[in-house]
């Protein structure tokens, strides 16, 4: 797992920063609820709040933007590795998009 932290200071800067760094490198993130976990996944997704995914939906995400208070931050991006072929064809995982670089 990698953990890319953003500590911008100003009301929700930080939370800004990190959804602009997802949009940069190719990720679809959820909609803010509270003091949840924000969904992400790699390429163009609609992605429900925290509250409205299910447990296997939760599971089946590439990270999560998490903080203890999304206005004035920090923010963590948590990204899990690339899915395995076993993990996708289980279900367990969502296949990811392929970066057209």
């Amino acid at each position: 797992m990698t953990e890319i932290e953003f500590n911008q200071t100003g009301d929700f800067s930080a939370v800004n920063a990190a959804r602009k760094w997802l949009q940069d490198h190719g990720y679809s993130y959820g909609s803010m609820c509270m003091d949840m976990p924000i969904g992400i996944l790699k390429g163009s997704w609609c992605i429900a709040k925290w509250r409205n995914l299910t447990p296997k939906e939760r599971n089946q995400l590439d990270g999560k933007l998490i903080s203890l208070d999304f206005r004035n931050g920090p923010v963590i991006i948590q990204l899990k590795d690339a899915a395995t072929d076993q993990e996708i064809k289980s279900g367990k995982r969502i296949k990811q998009e392929q970066a057209n670089d």
